[in-house]
């Protein structure tokens, strides 16, 4: 299923999880991991076209030369060499310029089925965020226009949880959502996975009178058809604020992976499950995959 994946990691000092764990969805899928590292521009020396950057240990400005991206990529390879090695089908990749433009030309490039990020992945000198959204610019822009699924970790994962047995799809009717669900039930049965599909009714912040639900879980289940023998469960809450709702859902039913859709995509106006993605992909225990492009699904035939 995910045959070439792509993981971009910022971090010299350990191995992190993102890049751990994007190791272990290679070994499920017999897979060929790509780690890679973006060196980004510090400034145009005066004298010269040569390519500067902040040293990784000193922070003193540096030439970006072949002779430096082959100690970063030893100091990765270092850093990561035990399980890598271990494992054998990988490579390690090192590469100048904005990290986000750079990540995506590299996917194109590989021909990518899975891009593995950290949530705040950046190299020194970004903008950690957009305003108002908890990600690094890094990952927001690769989230917005990538053709691959786009799996963000946070944290270390036991390995169990990586088979995704349990996989929540957050839906709101759109039509990112629809490639969500249709990634989550390939995957799903992939897996042998029981689904959980999750629709939030948005609720006035004064209270009010109780919201019939029924209409809305007809709809969510003539809209959401499962396929045939795959275990699932429906969903419907009232609440006002979507990625607290996710998170505590994903939590009290012990999800391996949050499937959501980004919205960004689209061109009307940001629906509320934009902005969910952002909160949710920081904050959440398990690994949050998120889909915005119908190519996305092709790749997993």
């Amino acid at each position: 299923m995910f045959k070439r994946i792509l993981v971009g990691t910022d971090m010299l000092g350990v191995c992190d999880a993102a890049v751990v764990s994007a190791l272990e969805i290679a070994k499920q899928n017999r897979g060929r991991l790509f780690v890679m590292h973006v060196l980004e521009p510090s400034y145009q020396h005066e004298c010269g076209p040569l390519e500067y950057v902040r040293d990784f240990k000193t922070g003193a400005e540096t030439p970006a030369t072949q002779e430096y991206r082959e100690t970063i990529k030893d100091e990765l390879d270092k850093r990561c060499g035990g399980d890598l090695k271990t494992y054998g089908d990988y490579e390690i990749d090192i590469s100048y310029g904005k990290p986000y433009i750079e990540i995506r030309r590299w996917a194109r490039k590989l021909g990518a089925d899975l891009i593995v990020l950290g949530p705040h992945a950046g190299w020194p000198g970004e903008e950690k965020a957009l305003i108002g959204a908890p990600l690094g610019n890094t990952v927001e822009d690769v989230v917005q226009h990538a053709t691959c699924p786009v799996m963000i970790i946070n944290r270390l994962m036991l390995k169990d949880s990586m088979d995704f047995k349990k996989i929540m799809v957050c839906v709101d009717f759109s039509k990112a959502c629809e490639y969500a669900f249709q990634f989550a039930t390939k995957l799903g049965r992939k897996r042998s996975s029981k689904l959980f599909l999750f629709h939030m009714v948005s609720q006035p912040s004064g209270g009010g009178a109780a919201i019939d639900l029924s209409a809305t879980k007809r709809k969510l289940m003539e809209t959401y058809r499962m396929p045939e023998g795959m275990e699932h469960e429906y969903s419907i809450w009232q609440g006002t604020q979507p990625h607290a709702d996710i998170l505590k859902y994903s939590s009290e039913k012990g999800m391996d992976l949050v499937v959501m859709g980004s919205s960004s995509r689209e061109v009307v106006e940001r629906a509320y499950l934009g902005s969910a993605v952002e909160q949710v992909s920081t904050d959440c225990s398990c690994p949050v995959a998120v889909v915005t492009h119908p190519d996305a699904l092709l790749k997993m035939d």
